[in-house]
């Protein structure tokens, strides 16, 4: 069955955002540190070193890596924690208007539980639990 015209919309809109919006929340925290793209990836390299971070292949892309927090690093993200909001709401919510966002973020997680990484995750973890809510801060680890 073919998209309606509002459905083909939403997807294109939500593809685009999937693609600039993370970008733009690391151009926010980019600028904030005065750092660069190319700096960003070699100092993923000297954080790992200072234990900042470690490295796990993504899920998604057998080609890629993730940097992940570590219990230092987590503390240092709780330092950087208020500029990602204010960009979280300069580049999401203050779009969204009168949108339902709790609706909206069922729908998403029903997504994002579909996925591939998301089953690469259940067969790693069975027992995990939802990721935490981010209004309060960075979670701990696991």
């Amino acid at each position: 069955m073919p998209l309606t015209a509002e459905e083909e919309a939403f997807l294109r809109a939500f593809a685009r955002a999937i693609l600039t919006v993370p970008r733009a929340f690391d151009a926010d925290l980019l600028r904030e540190q005065r750092m660069s793209l190319s700096e960003m990836t070699r100092i993923v390299s000297r954080l790992q070193g200072q234990d900042l971070v470690h490295r796990e292949r993504s899920c998604s892309d057998g080609r890629g890596w993730n940097a992940v927090l570590t219990d230092a690093g987590l503390q240092r993200l709780r330092q950087a924690w208020p500029t990602h909001l204010a960009s979280v709401r300069r580049h999401m919510f203050d779009h969204l208007n009168d949108l339902d966002v709790p609706a909206f973020a069922t729908a998403l997680q029903r997504f994002a539980a579909d996925t591939h990484c998301a089953q690469v995750q259940r067969e790693r973890d069975p027992q995990a639990s939802p990721p935490p809510s981010l209004a309060a801060g960075p979670a701990r680890p696991r």
